[in-house]
């Protein structure tokens, strides 16, 4: 997804109809409707949204279903309160006509911070004294690990995986981030930045101790990290999920799990979603799966984040001004 700008020609009117499918709260949405005091708002749950209010609307924000803003036939943009927009750049999703913008910006701190809770608990083996715990067992688990000098490989470096780096080099890992193109300066918190091709090629990814994905969904990731990668990566290392499920093959992670090959996986998203009850990941001791909340709104800064960015881009649109956090669709 990109992170790029959209000019607009020229001043739009501020009579906008403008739909709001966030759980903003008071002091939010009146900070939305002080930039826009002309405008008719509409604010609403995602799953509330009334398909007349969409139907007028020529704003929304918020992840409304793509058939249901189909009936906005003066829609001129889509402020999501989402990072990801797979759903939105499908084709015939939207009409390119139709400005696209994500949150890109607004969840860094959220999961990174889930991640990171997701990883000690593995390498100090936090899930297996919950578990003993549960049935009320005295049990030692043995040994554990630390993150005080190993490797770590975080796949995608955006704002999420520039997050993880910084809380992970606090804690004495040593951090080699892995992007599409390698920029010309040196982003913080990582040693190196690869391309995954290189990371393969030079043994980064062998010898990494703990794997990190923040990649986002779409045709050219769908099950980029399979068993090719899985058997690739060092034995007794950890991988860890945040970006997307459709990334990883599910079936080679499970392998690579029940076998041992790795030593554990913490997974917030999986492929499919929801995990199907039945799926023996659920059942194996070295997994911990969490159920998508990651990036939610449980952490309030999330949400205040989002409003932030749904203000600020208000204010440009009205203004005819560049919109920040444009998808391409």
């Amino acid at each position: 997804m990109s992170q790029s700008t959209e000019s607009f020609a020229a001043k739009r009117s501020p009579r906008q109809n403008i739909v709001v499918a966030i759980p903003f709260t008071d002091l939010q949405r009146e900070r939305l409707t002080h930039v826009a005091p002309e405008a008719v708002f509409s604010f609403n749950g995602k799953d509330t949204a009334s398909a007349s209010d969409v139907a007028s609307a020529s704003i929304v924000m918020g992840n409304l279903s793509p058939a249901l803003l189909s009936s906005a036939t003066g829609l001129q943009w889509v402020q999501l309160a989402s990072a990801g927009a797979d759903a939105y750049t499908a084709p015939g999703a939207l009409d390119t006509s139709v400005a696209l913008t994500n949150s890109v910006g607004a969840y860094g701190q959220a999961v990174s911070e889930h991640m990171l809770a997701l990883l000690l608990s593995l390498i100090k083996k936090l899930n297996l004294y919950r578990d003993t715990q549960s049935v009320h067992r005295w049990t030692d688990h043995g040994g554990v690990k630390s993150l005080v000098g190993a490797s770590v490989v975080i796949l995608g470096l955006g704002d999420i995986g520039t997050h993880m780096a910084s809380l992970l080099t606090a804690l004495g890992a040593h951090v080699v981030g892995i992007r599409r193109h390698v920029p010309a300066s040196l982003p913080p918190h990582v040693e190196r930045v690869l391309t995954l091709d290189q990371a393969r090629a030079d043994g980064t990814l062998s010898h990494a101790d703990v794997v990190v994905s923040f990649l986002p969904g779409g045709g050219t990731t769908h099950h980029l990290l399979d068993a090719e990668f899985f058997t690739s990566m060092k034995p007794g290392s950890y991988f860890l999920n945040g970006g997307r499920g459709s990334v990883v093959d599910t079936d080679a992670l499970r392998e690579a799990v029940v076998s041992d090959h790795l030593a554990g996986a913490g997974l917030d998203v999986t492929d499919p979603e929801p995990l199907p009850a039945t799926d023996p990941l659920w059942d194996v001791d070295n997994v911990f799966v969490t159920p998508h909340v990651a990036g939610g709104y449980h952490l309030p800064a999330v949400l205040d984040n989002v409003a932030d960015i749904c203000v600020a881009n208000l204010r440009r649109f009205l203004a005819g001004e560049a919109l920040h956090n444009v998808v391409k669709h």
